[in-house]
């Protein structure tokens, strides 16, 4: 019986190419010249999650067998007895990545191939057109059409709106600030505006980020659902996803969410009941490649699609595995693409490429992606803290981002 390839090590690799802070892992094998590349970014705690592979996963699995994939996860998962936060499961998640990595390079294969093969040749994409007026998001709007993209996120301000002219009260402390009610005509304002210009044949999204309370959230859906939305995202926040039964019973905008959930007990229930239309969760977020893998299966026979969380706080590593997956299973939805610089494809070579609005891989084994680390090195992370997450209403009162 051959001797097993092992685990000999694991590196932690942090960036920051653009905005956002990267974590990349590397599995190196006991196979001179194997290793495998994940995705381990939660970009808001990168530090944290680093110091929770090197101190915690990598002693626990050096030496192990890199085709028990499934023992691994599952073993790495209830370990340290305390589960299912986003730290731990983006830790999991970069092991779990790269030894998908390694299996497809080992059988010369890409991952969705050693899924079960693909069902298409390219994945639909989304972009995001973000204006500071409803004209500006028009325009960027139509520039994306012309570059041939079908599907188009329309946000006005960022999340939250525009908060220029609120009036604070005296001494008011810094933060993200918004007004709900002046965000909700806002952004129906724009979306008629965008809609009446680009016309019906492209796909508008909108992303709510949570903002609203449950009620407005409802009303909102209500009132945009007139404009044939491909989807409405982040409706509400994961604390109150039981309020999706309400919007579900009252309108037809499609629903999408995911992007915040850690625990499975988060989208089983809006699965099973079929409150939403597509789920979206950020794959290093929820523990890897192995869960998207159940939980893309589990929503198949629920008729739910998928639309991977990809912005640029998902790392190239993670937008390759993001596409693995698309282009595996019968249900896919939509992929949310965040358009790399010239700097991400140099680091990252492999990194998967858009035409006509389709996302594309290299047919590469595994992933098919790598990294330059010597060029990773000169953009290292830094020390920051988060504006956009300290979220204030026009009087103060902190919110949820």
């Amino acid at each position: 019986m051959p001797k097993p390839i092992t685990i000999e090590d694991i590196k932690v690799i942090l960036t920051q190419p653009g905005k956002s802070r990267l974590c990349i892992v590397k599995v190196i094998t006991s196979e001179p010249g194997l290793y495998g590349l994940g995705c381990a970014t939660f970009t808001q705690r990168i530090f944290a999650v680093a110091a929770a592979i090197e101190r915690h996963l990598k002693p626990f699995l050096l030496g192990r067998d890199v085709e028990r994939i499934e023992e691994i996860w599952r073993m790495s998962m209830v370990h340290g007895y305390w589960r299912n936060g986003p730290v731990l499961n983006n830790a999991i998640s970069g092991v779990d990545q790269a030894l998908w990595d390694i299996k497809g390079k080992r059988a010369g294969m890409p991952v969705c191939v050693l899924l079960g093969g693909k069902l298409r040749e390219g994945a639909n994409v989304y972009v995001h057109a973000d204006g500071g007026s409803k004209e500006e998001v028009a325009d960027k709007a139509l520039a994306y059409m012309e570059q041939g993209f079908r599907y188009i996120r329309v946000q006005l301000g960022g999340y939250g709106g525009q908060a220029s002219q609120l009036i604070k009260p005296r001494n008011a402390p810094p933060g993200a600030y918004y007004d709900p009610r002046d965000y909700c005509r806002n952004m129906l304002e724009m979306i008629a505006h965008v809609r009446d210009q680009v016309g019906e044949e492209v796909e508008l999204l909108h992303d709510i980020h949570e903002r609203l309370a449950p009620i407005h959230a409802l009303e909102f859906a209500k009132d945009v659902e007139g404009f044939k939305l491909f989807f409405l995202e982040d409706a509400l926040a994961p604390e109150d996803i039981h309020w999706f039964r309400h919007i579900r019973g009252q309108c037809a905008t499609p629903l999408a969410m995911g992007e915040l959930f850690n625990n499975p007990h988060e989208w089983q229930l809006l699965i099973q009941e079929r409150l939403i239309d597509f789920i979206r969760m950020h794959i290093s977020q929820m523990g890897g490649i192995t869960p998207a893998r159940n939980v893309a299966i589990f929503a198949d026979m629920y008729g739910v699609r998928t639309a991977w969380h990809g912005p640029g706080d998902t790392s190239p590593v993670g937008h390759a595995a993001n596409l693995q997956l698309d282009l595996w299973h019968p249900n896919f939805g939509i992929q949310e693409w965040y358009q790399p610089s010239s700097l991400d494809y140099e680091m990252f070579p492999g990194l998967p490429v858009v035409e006509d609005g389709y996302l594309y891989p290299n047919d590469e084994p595994g992933l098919g992606i790598d990294l330059d680390e010597r060029l990773a090195a000169k953009y290292p992370c830094q020390d920051i803290v988060e504006e956009w997450t300290q979220a204030r209403l026009p009087d103060g009162t902190p919110v949820r981002p």
